[in-house]
């Protein structure tokens, strides 16, 4: 089981990249793997959220600023 949290600057990139790396390091990391992923791409905030409902990967919470979103996205299994 995982504890720590890996953190992902994927501002700059264009989904689906964003969407793409989040669920690799997810899997990567196994169950209770946690990442906070930063991105500016204005498509993540619908892409991310939409990609964990679809992998059974859990949307823990998501902070907007600017145009950045900073999403914290757990693997449950």
């Amino acid at each position: 089981m995982h504890t720590d949290t890996e953190f992902l600057d994927l501002r700059g990139l264009k989904c689906p990249l964003p969407a793409l790396m989040s669920r690799r390091a997810l899997r990567r990391l196994g169950p209770g793997a946690r990442i906070t992923v930063t991105t500016d791409d204005p498509m993540a905030p619908i892409d991310i959220p939409h990609m964990c409902r679809n992998e059974g990967l859990e949307m823990v919470e998501m902070v907007r600023s600017g145009e950045a979103a900073t999403m914290v996205l757990r693997n449950p299994s």
